[in-house]
């Protein structure tokens, strides 16, 4: 099953998904829903972010390559002895096909992150490794911008990984993901910038559940991103198209722009 989020008639609507068919949901795919017999193509339709998280659970630096090379490139050793989370904005939250805007005081070190990104679907505390999973209603595709500088000269990442637009999600969500198989690729303007395998993550999706719901009470709609691998590339001008691309949840596309001065 493949949930969407669109505007329609000027409102924001859950919807199914259906090849190149859009099904109008009553409800939410959190609580009662009923399909309605009203569709539209896919093309036509404004996809918006698709949920509304309460939170976002930031796991990051969880592949050994990226481990690897950030521990170069901060100059500090960046590795996990143990599964930690972080935090992003929802301020920071956009949707496929919208702008990424380069806040205009931007060195310009900006950089992607593809990351895979799980729905909460349900409240849940003190998972076990049995039960984690029976929490996700199913995965997305996060691109966790970043603003190196900042992120190098802040004391938190308060504005490198949480400026507006800087958390593009999308663009749905599917409830059926083979993870252990699945392929991560990044395309800028249409070149390949990265591929790696998507399942080769340092702590996986299970690991996190626990760990974080042993603390903090998941509530339905939270997003949870899994990192990303291997060098990530700066850049990323204004013009730049980013792609990435998951097995088996379409390919989550942005464009960039900068910050205009009113």
């Amino acid at each position: 099953m493949i949930w969407c989020r669109f505007e329609a008639e000027g409102k924001p609507a859950y919807g199914l998904v259906e090849g190149e068919a859009v099904r109008e949901v009553e409800g939410s795919p959190f609580d009662a829903y009923t399909a309605t017999d009203r569709t539209r193509s896919l093309a036509s339709v404004r996809l918006l972010v698709p949920c509304e998280p309460p939170t976002i659970y930031a796991c990051g630096v969880n592949y050994e390559a990226h481990a690897r090379w950030a521990s170069e490139y901060f100059g500090r050793d960046m590795t996990r002895s143990k599964p930690e989370v972080n935090y992003r904005g929802v301020n920071a939250l956009l949707a496929h096909d919208q702008a990424i805007v380069i806040p205009r005081d931007s060195t310009g070190d900006i950089h992607y992150e593809a990351e895979l990104a799980a729905i909460i679907g349900r409240q849940a505390k003190h998972l076990t490794k049995e039960d984690a999973l029976s929490c996700v209603l199913g995965y997305t595709i996060l691109n966790d911008v970043s603003e190196r500088a900042w992120q190098r000269q802040d004391k938190t990442i308060w504005r490198s990984k949480n400026s507006d637009t800087f958390n593009p999600l999308g663009p749905w969500i599917v409830t059926d993901l083979d993870v252990a198989n699945a392929e991560t690729e990044v395309r800028i303007n249409g070149s390949v910038a990265s591929h790696f395998a998507t399942g080769k993550m340092i702590y996986d999706l299970t690991t996190y559940l626990v760990e974080t719901s042993r603390y903090l009470t998941l509530l339905p709609g939270d997003v949870m991103s899994l990192g990303t691998d291997g060098a990530t590339v700066p850049g990323l001008p204004e013009g730049d198209v980013i792609e990435i691309e998951i097995t088996g949840l379409g390919t989550l596309r942005n464009h960039v722009t900068r910050e205009k001065l009113n």
